[in-house]
Formats: structure tokens, sequence, C-alpha cells
């Protein structure tokens, strides 16, 4: 219950549930804005000879004639280098969208490339592939469809023992499923889920990237939270994803991004946080964040956060990502946060940049938020200087969510508004007074500041 002082802060419209409403549509609009962004990428692998590489080497739109002798070569062929080079003159024209739409027009061309992929030459296999995979990612949504016929194939090779088809097939199978429901549908039956599952111990790093992109499509996908999700759940997947993500000297942060996407959809969809919860979510990404947050206060070099960006660049956001969606709705989560002693090392990773700031200050309002027994373990303590160092930044977001932060602080521990005035606090929110976006926030904490 909120004493007599502390009611004084309704009036001025920054209560609890104001705050907590205000950052709810923040977020529900930064994760359309980034699931957007993910729903139209595609994946291109191309294994360019030294010759492409340069731009010397450019490759021709190919007529209906000429696509049907490449087919035929490789189909026919004497020798098995005259067949491969036959489909590595197609796998180039098809780079264009006219060659494109060419072959998927010609008849009886998809099934024979199709019948190409069953060789049982592997380079052969290899080459026809490659075509599938150039299909799979043009922009036309006729082209990609046009592969379907061959998604049954592409998932019987992912048990086999080419790492590099492997690879192949998983990119080619992530494009098809971010392309139309339609292909998502003949997959599902055909064994997607228990067929990806099947991958997730390989000790290939470039198996497990290209693994981490398809399975983040076909979680993103509208249907997922009740078609694909709870089969994923109930797979080896999670267990796996979640060991993918541990920090030490094997942590591959290319790996580990692709599958923090993947619980970002997991966690996003509500089916059964819990389940990720009890394989131990919350303590993995809390010592990733341990890990991450050492190398910054371990380092002397004045240069630390670009190398850190360097070397993890996706990586410190996407696990803050993470952490915020499961510390949102969950005061469990935020107990056990806590009891993970992590609020100073999330403090730590504030320097390393505005976006890094902003999110592991929305992680600590969903935490502050809670009410006064969470504040307890806000202040005392490092958080106040922190913020104050926070309000010195230029950026919007971030001076934004310290001052959100900061009320949330304030209703639930009065007293830390006092100590925050007896450190300048005052004058930290004066430079932000004439900012057009941070007017109404500043002029609301100055108020509760002033009658807690």
């Amino acid at each position: 219950m909120l004493s007599p002082r502390q009611g004084l802060l309704r009036p001025v419209g920054c209560g609890v549930e104001e705050l907590r409403r205000r950052r709810r549509e923040r977020e529900a609009a930064l994760r359309r804005a980034r699931r957007e962004q993910q729903l139209v990428s595609k994946r291109l692998l191309r294994d360019d000879t030294p010759e492409e590489a340069e731009g010397r080497c450019v490759a021709a739109v190919l007529g209906e004639a000429e696509i049907q002798q490449f087919l035929r070569l490789a189909q026919r062929g004497t020798e098995e280098k005259e067949r491969e080079g036959a489909l590595v003159s197609l796998r180039r024209g098809l780079q264009h969208p006219e060659t494109q739409q060419t072959f998927i027009r010609l008849e009886g061309s998809m099934r024979t490339l199709v019948g190409l992929l069953t060789s049982n030459q592997a380079l052969l296999q290899l080459e026809a592939a490659r075509c599938l995979h150039e299909l799979s990612h043009s922009e036309q949504s006729e082209v990609a469809e046009a592969c379907l016929p061959a998604t049954s194939y592409l998932l019987t090779y992912l048990a086999g023992h080419s790492s590099d088809l492997i690879e192949l097939c998983l990119y080619t199978l992530g494009n098809l499923i971010v392309e139309s429901e339609a292909g998502r549908r003949q997959l599902l039956p055909q064994g997607i889920v228990p067929a990806l599952a099947s991958c997730i111990q390989s000790p290939h790093l470039a198996v497990l990237e290209a693994l981490g992109y398809a399975l983040s499509q076909l979680l993103q996908a509208k249907e997922a939270p009740k078609k694909i999700i709870p089969s994923v759940l109930a797979s080896p997947i999670p267990e796996h994803m979640l060991r993918l993500l541990q920090p030490g000297p094997k942590l591959n942060s290319g790996v580990a991004v692709e599958f923090a996407w993947c619980l970002h959809y997991i966690i996003c969809s509500q089916v059964n946080n819990a389940l990720l919860i009890t394989h131990g979510a919350v303590s993995t990404l809390g010592l990733l964040l341990l890990y991450l947050a050492g190398t910054v206060q371990s380092s002397e070099d004045a240069g630390l956060e670009l190398f850190l960006l360097q070397k993890h660049p996706s990586l410190l956001p996407e696990g803050l990502w993470l952490l915020n969606n499961l510390t949102a709705n969950s005061p469990s989560v935020c107990t056990s946060l806590l009891s993970l002693d992590l609020i100073k090392p999330l403090l730590q990773l504030l320097p390393v940049s505005n976006v890094v700031s902003v999110l592991v200050l929305t992680v600590l309002c969903n935490v502050a938020e809670k009410g006064p027994a969470y504040c307890r373990h806000l202040w005392p303590g490092p958080l106040l200087p922190s913020l104050l160092d926070t309000l010195a930044f230029s950026d919007t977001e971030v001076v934004g969510q310290s001052l959100e932060l900061l009320q949330l602080l304030f209703l639930y521990r009065p007293e830390a508004a006092q100590a925050f005035l007896q450190q300048s606090g005052l004058q930290a929110l004066k430079r932000h007074e004439e900012e057009a976006q941070l007017q109404d926030r500043v002029h609301a904490l100055q108020q509760t500041a002033l009658h807690s």
C-alpha cells in the first residue's frame, strides 16, 4: 500500500501503471519492427571462385535453350567434371531474376534439378543444391515456391554426413520457410522439427549457425505458437540451445546470436516459458551477461567498448532482449535475477552502447515495477550513481528510460529520492528541461523527488 506521501505522485501521471503502459507500448513497437526486419531477410550462401568474388566473372542471363542444354549436360554428360560444370554455369545464370523466371516456366526443369539433387555423386548433388539455394533466395515468391517439390529431399539430407550439404540445405529451408505459409504447411508433416533437432548436436559451427537461422524462421511464423513451438519445446532443441549460449572459450557469437533469436520468439509466444526456466534459461543468460560484464570490467584498454562490440556485435543486445522478455511479466524470474547478483554486472554494461544501455535500463525497470521488496535490492547500492551518469547521455531514449527507472524507484523507495537530491540530481535533470521528448517526464520526476 502507498503511503500518503507516495499518494501525492498520482496527480502528475507517473504511477506504476502509467509507466508500465508506456513501456509496454514502446516494447511492442520495437518487437514489431524487429520481427518485420527479420521476416524480409533471407540468407544467401555462395562459395564463389576468386574470379567471381572479384567481379571478373560476370554471369550471363540464360534463355530456355541454354538452360535446357545445361540440364541435359548435367544429366547425360560423359564425365563427372563436365556434368558438374554444367550445373555451375546454370547456378551462375540463376543469380539473375530473368533466368529464374525462365527456369520455373520451363517444363520439367525443376523435376530434372530435383533428380540431380538425388544423385549418388557428391559434387553433382552439392551443385544441384546450390542451384536450388539460388532459387530459394529469390525476391519473387513464385520462384521460391517452385522449389517446394525438393523439400522432402532437403530434410532427408540433414541426416547425412556432408557438413557442406547440410549447411546449404538448412539455409535453403530457412529461405523457403520465410517465403510462404504453404511451404510451412508442407514441411511440418514432412517432419521438419525432428529433422532440425537431429542437427542440434553437430560439431560443425557453420551447421549450427545455419540451423539457428532456419529454426528462427520457423519460430517467427504467425502460426508458430499453436502449430510449431509446442513441438520444438517437446524436442531436445531447447536444452541444447541453452547449452550453446553458455559462456566460455567455446562460445561462438554467430551461433549464439542465431539461437538467441530462436529463444526470443519462443519466449515472446508465452507458450511454455516455465519449461525454459526449468532448463536453466535465466541462469544461462545470467552467466552469459556476467561473462560479458566481466570482460568489460577486467580490461584496461581505453577502447574497451569497441573491442567488445567487435567480438560480440549482436550477442550482448540479444541476451539482454531475452532477459527483458523473461522479466517483463514474471516476478519469479526477477527474483532469480536478483539471487544471481546480476544488478552490478548489468550496470557495468551501461557504457557499452546506447542500445545496450536502453536494454539494461528496461530490464531494471521490469525488476523495479514488481514492488518495494524488489526495489530494496536496487537501493542502496550503485544504481543511483549509475543513473546520474546515464542522465548525462545525449541519447534521448537512454535518458527517457533512466527517468522511468527513477520514477519507479522513488515510488517504492522514497528515501532514494532524498539521496538523489543530495547527489545533485535536480541539476542533472535541468539539462533536459528544454528537450521536447523529455519535458513532461523531467517535470514529473522533479515533482516526485521534491515531494518524497
